[in-house]
């Protein structure tokens, strides 16, 4: 599809899209409260907290609470205030739900059923493998089957507001798409195989303000990130096999591709490395038989026409599954093996490469200076980030987990396969 028809499907009144331009920026621009964990890996998926409450060490006599789960799946946690959303599956009776606990304590507030018809999808995958986002009124939640996919939004009394179907999702391995919000608009790459769009819903109604097709010959589960220049509007930034793609995150129009990076699976998500000032995109993509490829993009800007040029591409010690995560001016790759390493983000300069030891499938998170991440068994791994590698814990959660930790008022939330675990905070 060209630019031009990407912009067919985007029109709408010039005063409505002025309107959701403006609500955007101003959203956009405007810091998530510190305690809020909104979406997959937190604010804009950098997967960073400052919290100085989460232990390096633990075992359950540390957990705050550890509560059993409705079937199982391989989601993350988001949370507002008082809050946890999660997502779990049984296929045994063809039941989706959608779990509100309180985050003090881990009471259930509500649970949300939905019945589905169950698939087949990759032994790894699970069918609650998206991760939902939150703001403060609703719970946006995907659901993907071979013949449908369905938006939710949930209220956080847990009363559905909309549903919103964006068509079927045919995929080999199962879904695992998650949403984010930017502005009034709650934002999914839906990207089955053989492509499909990136949509822009209307945040109240679910009605689809813009959709942006898309050519992806196989199937992509990176979730959008939003970069904000300094000297310039909001880009949101997508990945699947074409390439990176910006688009203006009010209106779906385009401002700049980099075609041809890659051949394989982008299941990892793009993150923002580098200066602050002037950040790189980093992105990755592989397959289950060890292709492995990664690149590193110099932002263009639509309104300076100013392309997008590639600063490096990688070789070495590159992830599939897991997402990597800056942390000050160090990349850190945390591979599906265990093997964990680090570059220099503004050049891709190597500075170490160590064994962890285990498989993971979910991506790490910065606590502090801290990584953590969760192996495939329950193990999290913490190491310190620097130039020198430092394993300083491995704690065991005693189940299977293919999850990403989150973060939230100084407390960690760690989802194994049927259980979600809270760790730190200050005690009372």
């Amino acid at each position: 599809m060209t630019v031009s028809d990407n912009r067919s499907t985007a029109r709408s009144s010039g005063r409505v899209l002025l309107g959701f331009a403006i609500a955007g920026i101003v959203l956009l621009t405007t810091p998530i409260a510190a305690q809020e964990w909104t979406r997959f890996r937190g604010p804009n998926g950098s997967g960073v907290s400052d919290a100085k409450t989460v232990p390096v060490t633990f075992t359950e006599k540390e957990f705050n609470w550890r509560v059993a789960l409705l079937g199982v799946g391989h989601s993350s946690p988001v949370i507002w205030g008082d809050q946890v959303f999660i997502t779990s599956a049984d296929e045994a009776v063809g039941k989706r739900y959608l779990l509100c606990l309180r985050a003090s304590d881990g009471k259930r507030l509500w649970t949300r059923p939905y019945d589905f018809a169950t698939f087949t999808h990759h032994e790894l995958n699970s069918a609650a493998s998206s991760t939902p986002a939150v703001d403060d009124e609703c719970v946006y939640v995907p659901w993907t089957t071979p013949a449908a996919t369905t938006v939710h939004a949930v209220s956080h009394q847990g009363k559905e507001i909309w549903q919103r179907e964006l068509g079927p999702y045919p995929a080999q391995h199962g879904g695992a798409i998650s949403p984010i919000i930017a502005g009034n608009l709650v934002i999914i790459n839906k990207m089955p195989d053989g492509g499909g769009a990136v949509y822009g819903l209307d945040r109240k109604t679910g009605s689809i303000r813009w959709k942006y097709a898309h050519a992806s010959p196989v199937a992509a589960y990176s979730t959008p990130l939003l970069y904000r220049p300094a000297d310039g509007p909001p880009q949101l930034i997508a990945t699947d096999t074409s390439g990176i793609t910006s688009l203006d995150p009010a209106s779906g129009s385009l401002n700049w591709e980099v075609k041809n990076v890659f051949h394989a699976r982008c299941v990892g998500s793009p993150i923002l490395a580098g200066p602050e000032a002037s950040p790189l995109v980093f992105a990755t993509a592989g397959d289950g038989g060890g292709d492995r490829q990664a690149v590193a993009v110099r932002p263009g800007s639509k309104a300076t026409r100013m392309a997008a040029t590639i600063a490096y591409q990688p070789a070495k010690g590159l992830p599939y599954v897991p997402t990597p995560i800056a942390v000050g001016d160090r990349l850190y790759l945390w591979g599906d093996g265990g093997i964990v390493t680090c570059l220099r983000a503004a050049d891709g300069t190597p500075l170490w490469s160590e064994r962890v030891d285990g498989r993971f499938f979910g991506s790490p998170v910065c606590v502090h200076g801290r990584l953590y991440a969760i192996d495939n068994l329950g193990n999290v791994a913490v190491i310190a980030t620097g130039d020198t590698f430092k394993l300083l814990a491995r704690n065991p959660l005693g189940e299977a987990s293919h999850s990403t930790p989150a973060i939230s008022g100084g407390v960690m939330y760690l989802r194994t396969l049927s259980h979600l675990i809270s760790v730190g905070g200050r005690k009372s």
